[in-house]
């Protein structure tokens, strides 16, 4: 328990409005239901907020029809000039998924300060101390207050080398010897695995070798339910800040709130700069505002067993919605089941995005096709050396198999110089496409590059075209919707699948406000309607079977390999779907010829729905 000293003011960021929208959303709200909430905690004297990077930089124009930047310039315009408005970079990564080079990163830091950011904390889910001074000169040049990251986590397994109090202030003391110049630090523990005592000890470490002036932040998530203990203990060893939200998106997976920490702390001679009175106005407005959205169990109830598998709060949201809608959750508990077995292999980075992601999705690859039988490029890219050094050295055997896989050779260079030219790419696209080549365009369009991934179906491209998908988590109507009047609905032929001579595919068009989408509606023989297996049907003296994606729920068809005409071999790859952010194959389930492409790249697909026909 703290012991009561000198009365000490403990500063809060309130990240509900970024992290709190991440982890309970996986950052898909749009900007109107969130702005009167943030509005009304700017009136309630709230100076510090967290309102951008991470997954809510992308998830405005990947889910939501929605320019980042302007939802940015709307977020400083209601707070006002004077409120401190923060964002998170992922070192190499910036606000991506992938490593970019430092003329990126360099124009990210730039259109942050442009639109309304005066704090970037970055974070390297490696630590490698050479990304974060790389990665930390565009950050002071922008003349952002620059918040240099230890990453945090419990380890899955032991190892006292490792994520420990003094691996970490090893860290900042490697930071400090470089010369990189820091405003403040941040313990960060994105997993909430950090134990109180680690926290404390850190904490204390930290503050030995920092300048006395120089603020000492902490941020953890509720996943386990050890924030408000790990707050405590943090703040007795010398921490001057800490992040907290406010319900509904509070606790579980996000921060806890503003009145369980003040409640905490009372009678210990320490207080909040935040007035604990006033939060109840921003947690009716945010009640009010996210009425229609569908909050998931799974974000907002505490997970004990996270201990086991540090998955930090702001990815734990989005993949469970991806795999409820992939149709295949059934597999969480087997995906976190194999996360010790991913850490240990890859050599322990910290569980932070982009990390996070790779350890989960190698994970589910493993329980999905057999341990390491299918390498995740991202994962396979890690452990090869492409985003920085790890803490502890690889499975050499896994190092093996991911380059033989990926056809890559373990990388000891910078990540930097390693990295594609994403700001090329995306300039060349535009310029195909007739856009305009702005700074915010380029980084949009470059931002979003994915290898391997067609630059037709780049969100950043998409967005710019009108095209930009809109997936949101809105709750589902109870009621069912009434049936058509008589004489109204679509009449199908009573004739037999024989007549029709394969699927029929037509299109429809659907505008809702500025965002047009087309979607490609197929018919198929009733045999082949929900079935998986070939269809006893012979139309013109042959047999159709319709090929199909291999999820039971709705993923993106993002590659088609054959034409119609083309002979195929069974087992062979004829197209590909994105689920859990990662490329699968889909095979043809018999020889023949291709009959039919039923489904457009782009478009969303379904079980029961042939993405081709193959006529055998």
């Amino acid at each position: 328990m703290i012991l009561k000293g000198s009365p000490r003011k403990i500063r809060v960021m309130i990240t509900t409005f970024r992290d709190g929208l991440q982890s309970s959303f996986g950052g898909k709200v749009r900007l109107k239901e969130i702005l009167p909430a943030m509005e009304a905690a700017a009136r309630a004297g709230i100076r510090h907020f967290e309102f951008g990077g991470g997954a809510r930089y992308q998830a405005p124009y990947f889910y939501g029809g929605e320019d980042p930047f302007v939802d940015m310039d709307e977020m400083r315009r209601v707070v006002g000039p004077d409120v401190d408005l923060q964002i998170l970079t992922r070192s190499v990564s910036g606000v991506t998924l992938t490593t970019q080079r430092l003329a990126t990163l360099e124009l990210q830091a730039k259109l942050m300060r442009r639109h309304g950011t005066t704090w970037d904390r970055n974070f390297d889910y490696m630590n490698d101390v050479d990304n974060l001074v790389r990665t930390g000169a565009p950050i002071v040049a922008s003349g952002m207050h620059h918040q240099v990251c230890v990453a945090m986590m419990g380890l899955p397994f032991e190892d006292p080398t490792v994520h420990s109090a003094e691996f970490y202030v090893d860290v900042v003391r490697r930071l400090l010897a470089r010369g990189l110049r820091f405003d403040s630090v941040c313990m960060k523990d994105a997993s909430g695995t950090a134990d109180p005592k680690t926290c404390y000890e850190t904490a204390k470490g930290l503050k030995k070798i920092l300048p006395p002036e120089m603020p000492l932040w902490q941020h953890t998530h509720d996943t386990a339910s050890l924030a408000v203990a790990c707050y405590l203990a943090g703040i007795e060893g010398g921490v001057d800040a800490i992040d907290l939200s406010v319900r509904p998106m509070a606790s579980g997976t996000v921060q806890p709130d503003v009145r369980s920490m003040w409640h905490a702390l009372r009678g210990t001679g320490f207080t909040l700069d935040v007035d604990e009175t006033r939060i109840h106005e921003v947690e009716s407005q945010l009640l009010e505002s996210l009425k229609d959205y569908e909050f998931d169990p799974i974000t907002t109830t505490p997970d004990a067993r996270v201990v086991n598998f540090p998955m930090p709060g702001g990815a734990i949201g989005p993949n469970v919605q991806m795999m409820k809608q992939a149709g295949i959750l059934s597999k969480y508990g087997e995906v976190l089941a194999e996360f010790p077995v991913v850490v240990r292999a890859g050599g322990a980075w910290t569980s932070v995005t982009p990390g996070s992601q790779q350890y989960w999705l190698q994970a589910f690859d493993n329980v999905l096709h057999g341990r390491w039988k299918k390498i995740d490029p991202g994962y396979g890219m890690a452990v090869l050396g492409y985003f920085g050094r790890p803490p502890l050295a690889p499975d050499p055997e896994v190092v093996r198999i991911a380059a033989d896989q990926l056809g890559k050779q373990p990388f000891h260079g910078d990540p930097l110089e390693a990295a594609p030219d994403s700001l090329s790419l995306a300039h060349e696209a535009l310029e195909q496409r007739g856009l305009p080549a702005t700074e915010e365009n380029l980084f949009l369009v470059a931002a979003a590059i994915v290898p391997g991934k067609s630059l037709d179906l780049n969100e950043g491209i998409r967005f710019l075209t009108g095209k930009a998908k809109v997936s949101l988590p809105f709750r589902k109507r109870a009621e069912a919707p009434p049936a058509p009047p008589p004489g109204t609905g679509p009449v199908l032929s009573a004739s037999p699948a024989a007549a029709w001579g394969g699927p029929v595919t037509t299109e429809c068009t659907v505008v809702e406000g500025r965002s047009t989408r087309r979607f490609l509606v197929t018919l198929a023989p009733p045999a082949a309607v929900g079935a998986a297996a070939p269809s006893s049907e012979e139309p013109s003296g042959g047999r159709w079977t319709p090929v199909y994606s291999p999820f039971e729920g709705k993923v993106e068809l993002v590659e088609v390999r054959v034409r119609v005409g083309d002979a195929v071999r069974v087992g062979e790859v004829v197209a590909a779907v994105e689920a859990m952010k990662a490329k699968h194959d889909v095979r043809a389930p018999c020889s023949g010829r291709v009959a039919s492409i039923n489904a457009e790249i782009g478009s969303d697909v379904v079980a029961g729905r042939p993405i081709l026909t193959i006529a055998a």
